[in-house]
């Protein structure tokens, strides 16, 4: 059930939020990973409406259904490579956010396939998707209505 709409919101939160990610898929990060990386932050944080949006737009994008549907268990199958799975346990480090000491190695695998400036971009697409969780299960947005948009296939 929706409790808050986003015209509800404070005037100018959405745009915001759309500029972010709007810089964010501007990045020339590959879309296909960033909607895997949507999507599994979106799993961790238990989020219907945002897991459904990025299942559309990761298959739109041409993403497999297989690696959708098994992303909860990346670690136990062969559909990702080393460079996803080193994104995938960068995502769950810093959403689940443990003690430093259990994250200090987190860059060593993930400087193996990205520059300092694509890590960056990468911080802020999970920094990103967790607020987008936390807003939609706030709000309550009522998932099952999502629908890709033209202008998400232009920009994205």
């Amino acid at each position: 059930m929706e409790r808050i709409s986003y015209s509800d919101a404070p005037t100018g939160m959405a745009q915001v939020m759309t500029n972010v990610e709007q810089f964010i898929n501007k990045s020339g990060l590959d879309k296909k990973l960033l909607e895997l990386l949507r999507f599994r932050v979106s799993q961790i944080n238990s989020c219907a409406y945002c897991l459904h949006m990025h299942f559309k737009e990761a298959l739109h994008a041409g993403e497999d259904e297989k690696r959708l549907y098994s992303l909860s268990a990346w670690r136990e199958t062969p559909y990702y490579s080393p460079k996803e799975k080193a994104v995938f346990a960068f995502a769950e480090t810093l959403t689940k956010l443990p003690p430093d000491e259990e994250s200090d190695g987190i860059h060593d695998e993930l400087n193996k396939y990205f520059s300092r400036q694509e890590i960056a971009y990468l911080t802020l697409a999970i920094a990103q998707i967790n607020s987008w969780n936390r807003l939609t299960r706030s709000f309550g947005t009522v998932p099952g209505n999502y629908k890709v948009r033209e202008s998400e296939l232009v920009n994205g």
